[in-house]
């Protein structure tokens, strides 16, 4: 199952329907299950928080990804920094609901086994995310928030 949070942080999701759907298909794709995802969106504050808490990182992100996959099952939390992406949307020219859904995708290929430590895994996990997008119509993804911003 997954579900969407909000807190501290004004943001809107309207697409919820069709991201889970979306999720799903990357999921099984790779031959796993869909278990228990938490897509939580939080502000810049939150996110600092969360980050020094728990990683011992004293910077913003845009996303912090807890990975409870057990076997073929995925699990997990994927916290959001509505705030960071927003920011991001704007410095890499792309539209805000773009650069949640590129957020949220690469946060499910963190838990379904891809990493970004090297430069080879940051290209092989880019091209996840590109191909995972191109799942989404242009039409879809203008769906996904009402944009308060």
């Amino acid at each position: 199952m997954i579900q969407f949070f909000v807190e501290r942080v004004k943001f809107s999701l309207v697409g919820k329907k069709l991201l889970k759907k979306w999720i799903a298909q990357i999921i099984e794709a790779r031959d796993k299950e869909c278990g228990e995802i938490n897509v939580i969106f939080v502000s810049d504050g939150y996110i600092l928080q969360l980050n020094q808490k728990t990683l011992g990182h004293n910077f913003f992100t845009d996303i912090i990804t807890f990975d409870y996959t057990e076997g073929q099952i995925v699990n997990g939390d994927l916290y959001i920094s509505a705030d960071t992406v927003f920011a991001n949307s704007l410095k890499y020219k792309q539209t805000y609901e773009m650069e949640i859904c590129r957020v949220i995708i690469h946060g499910i290929l963190h838990m379904i086994g891809e990493d970004d430590l090297t430069l080879v895994q940051q290209k092989k996990m880019r091209a996840a995310e590109n191909a995972a997008l191109k799942k989404l119509s242009v039409e879809s993804i203008k769906c996904i928030l009402k944009n308060d911003r």
